[in-house]
């Protein structure tokens, strides 16, 4: 069925969970899982550039460090679990692209990911990247709360 599954994680407790169910899921199936972390760039935050007065050179660096131990964690765990994982993170200005395009370049049959649950006025002006996954993508998405 599944072999290949996407594991988009971003620190947060919610996506460490997706990660366990993708993991489990992939340990169940004799599947592989690809753990994904998507770093927005520097220009993306550069409202807050008077408020944090942090250099983008700083910013990267301490972006690609969170990215590396997010990722580190989901290896970790994949590996207690006896399951093969790969992973990578990529830059871009919108996660829910780099998701679906990170899907199609390694193959990725499954997505498995978390839902942040935004409701009411937050998730009409913030939307949601998962369901962004779900509309733009091509492969089925399960949708962890």
């Amino acid at each position: 069925m599944f072999k290949h599954i996407l594991l988009p994680i971003d620190g947060s407790d919610l996506s460490l969970r997706a990660v366990d169910t993708g993991i489990e899921l992939a340990g169940r199936l004799d599947a592989s899982v690809y753990a994904f972390h998507v770093v927005v760039p520097f220009l993306a935050v550069t409202y807050f550039a008077e408020v944090i007065q942090l250099p983008a050179d700083a910013y990267t660096e301490e972006a690609v460090s969170r990215a590396e131990r997010y990722l580190a964690q989901a290896r970790e765990r994949a590996s207690a679990a006896g399951v093969h994982c790969d992973s990578g993170y990529e830059f871009d200005h919108h996660p829910y692209a780099a998701i679906v395009g990170a899907a199609t370049k390694h193959q990725c049959d499954l997505i498995v990911m978390a839902s942040h649950g935004w409701r009411g006025f937050d998730r009409l002006l913030l939307g949601s990247e998962t369901h962004k996954v779900i509309l733009h993508g091509s492969v089925p998405v399960l949708v962890c709360r």
